[in-house]
């Protein structure tokens, strides 16, 4: 009897293993010769867009997707497609509401973006190469909600981020899922949850994921594709896969909103890394004020210039959003001491047109067709609109910012987040000689912008005096008019202004304006003085009610 026991128990044994092996040989995802699609792009009249790759060499997607699909697949297309009116481009409120009036549940939430992402990024004819990680707790979290919501122990006020799956660029610490800023010097990198992450989580969002980026916030070769990176590879624009970029360096932000594959993103902007991808894909972004969100644990440029941002679909979500991520952190030193109140609301709450005084600049007036006739057509609701041509001012040294900030700032971001065990790299100095190693796989775009790191030699002394000046000459750059006429924001398209807003530490909000002839996204950009969010988001709600220009990208409207 007893050897028969011992039998029947090394047959368990054997079968539990066979189905373990089993699971994690699961297929989901087949890679490609990805030749004729760069060869289509070789004589793309932008340069930029002239790939050399667009699949990673580096990211196997079945470890990415294998660990959830038996989640997923237990979403059939039948519930998924009655669960598409609920989700699909609905706010956080109504999406709130469905989960309140029992319609929708926390786990079918999290299983309707996941769907979202299985269906059309493990296809590679509809891929943008944007989610690069899961949170393979999240099904699991979302459930814990709707135990808790069916216990009665969540009927406290929340924060409407509650429940809401978010997705996180890859340059944010985040527990559980490795941060690599794209490249594969970090590809290894495990790290506790960024301030900012904490905050969320504090607040009850679930983290879905991470996305792609352009590689070191695209701070690294000069002229490349916007939206590559080593690790994750080239993500593309869903309103024109290979047509349109995706604007850089939040393009897996961007996209991933674009495409509906979670209620919102989360961003980094320098200089325009939460406009250009928000504009180039038709999506709402906010790049606050210095100091308004912390930067702690986010791969650094910057700590000048840097900061995370919303990214949504509607000025509404990114209200919430900015408001969910709020908080002092005594580890940034430029972290600020106020709740912003009126921040949460502000997407509640849109100005009327004939309270608003905004300002024109005359040679986007003269130069584009559609936000000339976005001026108009705000004059005719009621808006006081003042047109002028802004001072020119130098902004000589702005490299040298970047330059000597990054050497510094990364040398600390990697002595203070990074395991030495699973990060090799200490420097700059360091990720240039691990890139050199194997330049055809790490840099297959040169890394330009790394060796002028290192060689740039403006002196302590000399940054400071740039950095003052420069915040100076961004700031007469809007002020002149803001102040003589008494404006509440200068509108800007895209991100054609963003460097003057980064180095005068303004916040800029861009919503879409509508589309060129071509289909390519353009967005009207609202920058206003420091601090100013709460109004900035109150003109973008009234502007995207009375036009509500965003049109979902033909492939990913079912």
């Amino acid at each position: 009897m007893k050897k028969y026991f011992l039998l029947l128990v090394i047959i368990l044994l054997s079968a539990c293993k066979n189905k373990q092996e089993n699971k994690e040989e699961v297929v989901l995802w087949t890679p490609y010769n990805d030749s004729i699609e760069v060869a289509a792009n070789a004589d793309h009249e932008n340069g930029r867009m002239q790939y050399k790759l667009i699949q990673s060499k580096i990211l196997d997607k079945n470890e990415v997707f294998s660990p959830l699909y038996e989640e997923v697949s237990k979403l059939t297309e039948e519930k998924y497609q009655k669960l598409l009116p609920l989700i699909m481009e609905q706010d956080i409120f109504v999406i709130r509401n469905h989960i309140k009036e029992g319609r929708l549940t926390y786990e079918n939430l999290v299983l309707f973006y996941l769907h979202r992402i299985y269906k059309y990024e493990l296809d590679n004819t509809t891929t943008l190469n944007t989610v690069i990680a899961l949170n393979k707790d999240v099904v699991e979290q979302a459930r814990e909600l709707d135990r808790l919501s069916e216990k009665g122990v969540a009927t406290q006020i929340q924060h409407p981020i509650y429940g809401m799956p978010i997705l996180l660029k890859d340059n944010i610490n985040t527990l559980g899922m490795k941060t690599t800023a794209g490249s594969i010097a970090l590809m290894d990198n495990e790290v506790n949850d960024s301030y900012i992450v904490q905050q969320l989580k504090k607040n009850g969002a679930l983290i879905l994921g991470k996305v792609n980026l352009s590689e070191w916030a695209y701070f690294l070769c000069s002229g490349c594709p916007v939206g590559y990176s080593a690790y994750g590879g080239q993500t593309l624009n869903p309103y024109g896969r290979r047509v349109f970029e995706t604007g850089g360096s939040s393009s897996g932000s961007g996209t991933a909103v674009a495409a509906n594959y979670a209620v919102a993103a989360v961003g980094t902007e320098t200089s325009g890394s939460i406009l250009s991808p928000s504009s180039q894909n038709s999506v709402v972004g906010l790049k606050p004020t210095i100091g308004l969100l912390s930067r702690s644990g986010i791969v650094p440029i910057s700590s000048t210039l840097d900061t995370p941002g919303p990214m949504t679909k509607n000025v509404k979500d990114n209200a919430i959003l900015l408001s969910a991520m709020l908080g002092y952190d005594e580890l940034d030193p430029a972290s600020v001491k106020d709740n912003f109140p009126g921040v949460l609301s502000a997407g509640l709450h849109p100005i009327p047109f004939s309270d608003m005084r905004l300002g024109a600049i005359k040679e986007l007036m003269q130069t584009d067709s559609i936000y000339k006739k976005t001026i108009e057509d705000l004059k005719k609701a009621g808006a006081t609109i003042v047109e002028f041509t802004p001072p020119e001012v130098a902004m000589n040294g702005f490299l040298s910012i970047l330059n000597i900030d990054m050497r510094n700032d990364l040398k600390s971001y990697l002595k203070e987040y990074t395991d030495p065990k699973l990060v090799k790299i200490s420097s700059v100095t360091d990720a240039v000689t691990f890139n050199n190693q194997d330049s055809l796989l790490r840099i297959p775009y040169g890394q330009a912008l790394f060796n002028g790191i290192l060689s740039d030699s403006t002196t302590t002394a000399e940054l400071e005096e740039i950095k003052s000046t420069l915040e100076k000459n961004g700031r007469t750059f809007f002020d002149n008019a803001m102040d003589k006429h008494k404006l509440d924001a200068v509108l800007s398209i895209n991100n054609y202004h963003a460097g003057y807003a980064a180095v005068a530490k303004y916040p800029a909000l861009t919503v879409p304006m509508g589309y060129k002839t071509t289909g390519e996204p353009i967005s009207l950009t609202f920058i206003g003085k420091q601090f100013s969010e709460a109004n900035l988001l109150r003109l973008g709600k009234s502007y995207e009610e009375k036009f509500p220009n965003r049109v979902l990208p033909k492939g990913y409207q079912n």
